[in-house]
C-alpha cells in the first residue's frame, strides 16, 4: 500500500470529521434562522449597534467640546438652540457629555465581564472536569463570596481599594467571577462524562487535549450566553459605583457619575437630570433582551 494511501481508520475519521463540521454549520445556521424570527431581538441588536458606533465615533459627531462649559448656560432646557439636549449643572453640552459618557459606561460594563468570562471559565471547567479535591478547593472558594449580595461586595472592596476606574473594573471582576465558575462548573460536569469524552480518554488523548478539542466547544456557548446577560448589572453596578463616588472621578463624563452630579436640578430642569439614567435604562434593558433572545436561539436551558 502506497504511503499517500489513506488507511480505513483514517478514511472513517475524515468522513467523522466533515460530518461534524456540517453539524455544526447546520446548528449555526438554526441559531440565525431562530434569531432572524424574533424581531425583539434584532431591534435591541439593532439599538447597541447604533449606540456602539454612535460612542466609537463621539469625537467625530459630538457638537461640543465635552468638558468645555460655562456658567451662563448653565441647565439649559431641551430643545435649545445649539444645545438639542440642554445643559448640565456646569453649562456644558449634553449631548456630547453623553456621547462621551457613553465610552466609558460601556468600557466599565463590558471589561469586567470580559475578565470574569476568561478568568470564571477557566476555573470552572478545571473544577468541572477535574473533580475531586479541586472542585471542592474551588466551589467551596466560590461559595464564600456567595455570602455577599453583589452590590454589596463590589462597594466594599471598591471602598477598600479606592476610587478610580481601575479599582472599580477589579472590584465588579471579583464580583462576577463566582456566578461564572458556578456555570461553567456545571456545564463541564454535565459533560464530562459523555460518550466523546470516555471515547477520547480510551483513545489515549491528555486531558489539556480532552479539553480543549472536546470540552471547550461544547461549554462555552452556555457560558458565554449567561456571561452576556451580566453585562446590563455590571453596567448598573459600575454606573452606581460612580454615583457613591468609588468609579469614575469629575470632571470625566459617564452616566452614573452624570447622575449623580445632576440629581440637584431635578426640580429645575428634570428632562436634562434624567438623560443619563434613560441611557443605563436602555442599554440594560437591550442587553437583557439580547440575552434572552441568544439563549432561546441556542436552545440552552437555564
Amino acid at each position: 500500500m502506497s504511503a499517500t494511501t489513506p488507511t480505513a481508520a483514517e478514511a472513517e475519521l475524515a468522513i467523522q470529521a466533515r460530518q461534524g463540521t456540517a453539524r455544526g454549520q447546520g446548528y449555526w445556521a438554526g441559531v440565525w434562522k431562530r434569531l432572524r424570527r424574533d424581531p425583539l431581538t434584532i431591534a435591541c441588536a439593532v439599538v447597541l449597534l447604533v449606540m456602539l458606533l454612535a460612542i466609537v465615533f463621539a469625537p467625530l459627531i459630538a457638537p461640543h467640546d465635552p468638558y468645555q462649559g460655562s456658567m451662563m448656560r448653565r441647565l439649559r432646557g431641551l430643545g435649545t438652540p445649539n444645545y438639542l439636549l440642554g445643559t448640565d449643572e456646569l453649562g456644558r453640552d449634553m449631548l456630547t457629555r453623553l456621547l462621551f459618557g457613553g465610552r466609558l459606561s460601556w468600557f466599565m460594563g463590558i471589561t469586567p465581564v470580559a475578565l470574569a468570562f476568561v478568568i470564571g471559565t477557566t476555573l470552572g471547567v478545571l473544577a468541572g472536569f477535574a473533580g475531586g479535591g479541586v472542585n471542592m478547593a474551588i466551589m467551596r472558594t466560590t461559595d464564600i463570596f456567595y455570602a455577599f449580595p453583589s452590590v454589596l461586595l463590589a462597594v466594599a472592596i471598591s471602598g477598600a481599594l479606592g476610587a478610580g476606574i481601575i479599582n472599580a473594573i477589579l472590584a465588579l471582576t471579583l464580583v462576577f467571577v463566582p456566578p461564572i465558575i458556578r456555570v461553567a462548573e456545571s456545564v463541564t460536569t454535565g459533560v464530562r462524562n459523555l460518550d466523546f469524552v470516555d471515547a477520547a480518554r480510551a483513545s489515549g488523548a491528555s486531558a489539556f487535549t480532552i479539553v480543549r478539542v472536546h470540552v471547550l466547544g461544547n461549554v462555552l456557548g452556555p457560558i458565554f450566553v449567561y456571561a452576556t446577560s451580566l453585562i446590563s448589572v455590571c453596567m448598573i453596578l459600575s454606573s452606581g459605583l460612580s454615583f457613591l463616588g468609588l468609579g469614575t472621578k469629575p470632571p470625566e463624563p459617564e452616566w452614573g457619575l452624570m447622575l449623580n452630579t445632576l440629581r440637584t436640578a431635578i426640580y429645575v430642569q428634570p428632562w436634562v437630570a434624567v438623560l443619563p439614567g434613560v441611557c443605563i435604562f436602555v442599554t440594560s434593558i437591550c442587553f437583557n433582551l439580547l440575552s434572552d433572545g441568544l439563549r432561546q436561539a441556542m436552545d440552552v436551558k437555564g
